[in-house]
This record gives C-alpha cells, sequence and structure tokens, in this order.
C-alpha cells in the first residue's frame, strides 16, 4: 500500500515560467497561468501549501477575446460611497491597463483565500515582450 506524500511549506520550491499570451484567447490563458501558479501540475501537489511556480507573462497588450466581449465585458468597482458603483467596458480597461485585465482573470481562478493572495505575487505580467526577471532563470512554457 502506497501512501500519499504531503509536501511541507519548507520543502516547496518554486520554479519559474515564461508564457507569452500574443493572439492567444484570454480566458485560455488565463486557466493554463492560474494552473502554474496553483501547482496543479506536479506530481506532489498539496491543496494546503503554495507549490506552485512563478510565471512571468509576455505581450498581455496582444491578448484576445471571443465572440462581443470587447464591447460587452463589463469591469465593476465599488467605492463603498451612495451611487459608488463604477462600470468600465473591455475596450476602455484593455486600452487604460492590458495587464489588469490578464491578472484579473487569472485572480479569478485562484483560491479565495491567503494561499490565493501569495501565488498572485509570483505573477509578473508585461505589455511587451520584455521582461526583468532573468535572475528566476525562467523556462519557457508553451500554450496550445
Amino acid at each position: 500500500m502506497m501512501k500519499t506524500r504531503m509536501v511541507k511549506s519548507e520543502e516547496a520550491g518554486h520554479e519559474w515560467y515564461v508564457v507569452d499570451i500574443a493572439d492567444k484567447v484570454l480566458g485560455r490563458a488565463a486557466t493554463a497561468i492560474a494552473t502554474l501558479l496553483n501547482g496543479k501540475y506536479r506530481s506532489d501537489f498539496t491543496p494546503h501549501v503554495d507549490n506552485g511556480a512563478g510565471v512571468i507573462v509576455i505581450n498581455c497588450g496582444r491578448v484576445k477575446v471571443t465572440g462581443n466581449k470587447e464591447s460587452q465585458k463589463v469591469y465593476k468597482r465599488f467605492s463603498g460611497y451612495p451611487s459608488g458603483k463604477k462600470e468600465t467596458v473591455y475596450d476602455k480597461m484593455f486600452e487604460k491597463d492590458p495587464e489588469y485585465v490578464v491578472r484579473h482573470a487569472v485572480r479569478g481562478m485562484l483560491p479565495k483565500n491567503k494561499l490565493g493572495a501569495r501565488m498572485l505575487k509570483r505573477l509578473k505580467l508585461y505589455t511587451g515582450d520584455k521582461h526583468f526577471q532573468a535572475a528566476q532563470k525562467p523556462r519557457e512554457y508553451k500554450l496550445q
């Protein structure tokens, strides 16, 4: 009988990957990125330990969406004051901050707790095709 190996947080290491999302669909790319951050691709995945990878995403400014999302998808926020609800359409949000669009999509696919917040800190986003994480020695990750 085999025992299930549970990784301790001291044993967890983080490898780094570079993901190019130029001309990729936002949701599918976000799913792959969230899987890497979560560590679910590893054979020693442990749900309560942060043993996922660090992800460097380049070309955020060239990601695509399908259907009518460019004109119909809405980002909402609320200030907490009366009539403080603000809504921004995808077009304007993407033009203003394409990195926010990708971060928002990935964040929705991570756990909604302290562990998810820690995973999100290892997500580095860049609008262009250059990044500044050469010291982490990242490997290239190909999206389908």
